[in-house]
Formats: structure tokens, C-alpha cells, sequence
């Protein structure tokens, strides 16, 4: 086999979140920094030809991320990783995160130490810490010490043409997020709601983004509301989450950057103080520990230092490979499996 293009990804999920790790074959990434990586990636033809190579049929699906593998910049981080969706290339991502850890360590790219070891992860938007339990050669669970969230403005007044005025908190946990009470659209988070609660998110992001401009105050290259996430809180105090991602899906895990930029909205509210800790499950009903370990201030704002802790699992290893007559070198999307938005990619 006369192979153009040969990339090795690690199979891994996060509480139901896949998150495949390119641990082999990944091309050099321009930039001086992740986050000049990050902009590479979503500005230049090859960056984008890269992504819709490995997220785009017949090789990818609407369904999970690739993660980049690249080397640190930084002097205190053992690996750097930018996330690769079918829509672009994302700064940070807390499942993500927990994929990258296991896949080093269950891999043996990183040396695993029982019963703790500890990975510091570099990604665009800043240093993530990443604890691993580990035993018998098993990453048991991971706990992230997240980026610096923080709120950008509470209570924001969205006016659609189904629902009427809704309010959304604009927040950032590693990305920005919209976070909408989901019984402002008459739904609940529940898997039998899912295409309906997709369906909103995408209606809301565009709106939003259509109005409402975002950029973070230090790193210039994480602009816009990457993903609407919609929230409920149970009666024992369990947050119940939906993130709703391009071109039309919901996000299988809790979602930990989503929870982080929620966690910057309770802090902000008086609803969270530092020490506490909650469950968050997602649409599956899969669970992440969120905890607020401190507070701080990004620009001059109040910022929290969030923890997600949550599981990872491997389940298989891929090499995904371009045939050099492969009439499809960039990959397709059909409305069929994709959604609507398919005719936009």
C-alpha cells in the first residue's frame, strides 16, 4: 500500500465523550506558541485540509474529537495537544484532557506511577494539571486542575423567533461558552431529548455569535462562542448538563470546560465558594466531579480555578491513511448523518 498520509490515533472516550489521541504521524505544526498553532490550524489551507482529513467522512465522523499530540512549549509541561472538530480546531477541552492523559500514560509515552501520577498538559488557552489515579498499569480516573474561567456578562437578553426572549450567561472555562436554563426552550435533559436540544443550541449559537463578540483578553486567538450549553440542577443539588457542539450533536460527557465557565457563573453569583465540590451528569448520564479549588483574576476580572475529575477509557487503536487516488483526500459531509449544516462544510 502506497500510502500518502499515515496518522496513528489512540481510541479513548471520556465518560462516553470520545476523544481520539494522535499519538503517530502527526505533521509539524507551524507556530511559536499552541495558541499560534491553534490560529494556524483555523486560518491556513493545510490546517484545514489536516482537520477535515481526520474529522470529516470517510475517515471521521460528527461524533467525538482528534486530538493533536505536539511537543510542549512550555518548560513545565510533559505534552501539548490542540483539539481537531469537524467545525475547527478548539483552544481546551476538559474530556479532551482526560483523553490525552490516559492515552499517555496506558500508552507509555509518559512514564506511569503508581498510585498517582501527576501530567502537565499544554493547550492553547494555558497549563492544565492533570492527576491521574493509576493501578495495575490502569488510569483510573484523572482530575484536571483547569484553566482560569470567568464570567463575561450575566443575564444576557436574547431575543428568538421560538422561544421568545431568553436570558444566557456568557462565561469562559477553557473556551467560550453561552449557558441557557434549559426550561427557558421547554425541554429536559434527558437522551430522548436530544435532537431537540441540538437543534436549539445550533439556532442559539448563531444567534448569539451574530451579536454578541467575544474575545479573551490575553489570548486573542480564543474568540466567539464556540458552544451553547444548556444546564438544570436536580433536587440533591446535581447539575445537569447538555452541551450542544457543530454541525449538530450533543456532547457525551458532562462536558468540563462547559462546567468550568458554569462553576465562574455560581462563583459569580454567591452560589459557590471556594472548597466546594458537586456532581455534574451529563445527557447519558455519565458524571464529572466539579470542584472550585481558588479564585483569581484574569484582566483585571474574578476568575475561579475549577477541578473536573472523571474517566477514561481506551478502546482500540486506528491508522487512518489517505490513498493518493483517493478522489476524497478532504472529506465530505452528508446531510443524511451530519444534519443541515452539512451543506455548510
Amino acid at each position: 500500500m502506497r500510502w500518502k498520509r499515515t496518522i496513528q490515533l489512540l481510541d479513548v472516550h471520556a465518560e462516553g465523550e470520545i476523544g481520539r489521541v494522535a499519538i503517530g504521524g502527526v505533521p509539524k505544526i507551524p507556530g511559536d506558541t499552541i495558541a499560534a498553532q491553534l490560529h494556524w490550524l483555523n486560518t491556513d489551507p493545510k490546517g484545514d485540509e489536516l482537520r477535515r482529513f481526520l474529522c470529516l467522512e470517510p475517515r471521521g465522523a460528527p461524533i467525538g474529537s482528534v486530538n493533536l499530540l505536539l511537543p510542549a512549549r512550555h518548560p513545565e509541561a510533559d505534552a501539548a495537544f490542540i483539539i481537531l472538530q469537524p467545525d475547527q480546531a478548539h483552544a481546551s477541552s476538559g474530556s479532551n484532557s482526560i483523553c490525552v492523559t490516559t492515552a499517555l500514560l496506558e500508552s507509555g509515552i509518559v512514564e506511569m506511577k503508581e498510585p498517582e501520577t501527576i501530567v502537565t498538559l499544554e493547550t492553547a488557552a494555558g497549563l492544565v494539571k492533570a492527576t491521574a489515579t493509576c493501578r495495575d498499569g490502569r488510569c483510573e480516573k484523572v482530575r484536571l486542575t483547569m484553566v482560569p474561567s470567568f464570567v463575561h456578562e450575566l443575564d444576557v437578553a436574547i431575543d428568538t423567533p421560538h422561544w421568545g426572549k431568553i436570558k444566557a450567561d456568557i462565561s469562559y472555562g477553557g473556551i467560550f461558552y453561552a449557558l441557557v436554563d434549559v426550561g427557558q426552550i421547554g425541554l429536559t435533559i434527558e437522551k430522548a431529548n436530544a435532537a431537540g436540544l441540538v437543534q436549539a443550541g445550533m439556532i442559539l449559537k448563531e444567534l448569539i455569535n451574530r451579536d454578541i463578540k467575544v474575545v479573551h483578553p490575553e489570548i486573542p486567538a480564543i474568540s466567539g462562542v464556540a458552544y451553547v450549553m444548556f444546564r438544570d440542577t436536580e433536587a440533591d443539588g446535581t447539575v445537569r448538563t447538555c452541551t450542544t457542539m457543530w454541525p449538530g450533536r450533543a456532547d457525551r460527557s458532562p462536558c468540563g470546560t462547559g462546567n468550568s465557565a458554569n462553576l465562574a457563573t455560581l462563583y459569580a453569583r454567591g452560589k459557590a465558594k471556594v472548597g466546594d465540590t458537586f456532581t455534574s451528569k451529563s445527557i447519558i448520564g455519565s458524571e464529572f466531579e466539579v470542584g472550585l479549588q481558588a479564585v483569581t483574576e484574569v484582566a483585571g476580572r474574578p476568575a475561579v480555578i475549577p477541578t473536573i475529575t472523571g474517566r477514561g477509557f481506551t478502546f482500540g487503536l486506528t491508522q487512518v491513511a489517505l490513498d493518493p487516488f483517493d478522489p476524497h483526500p478532504n472529506g465530505f459531509a452528508l446531510t443524511d448523518v451530519w444534519g443541515p449544516a452539512a451543506g455548510e462544510i
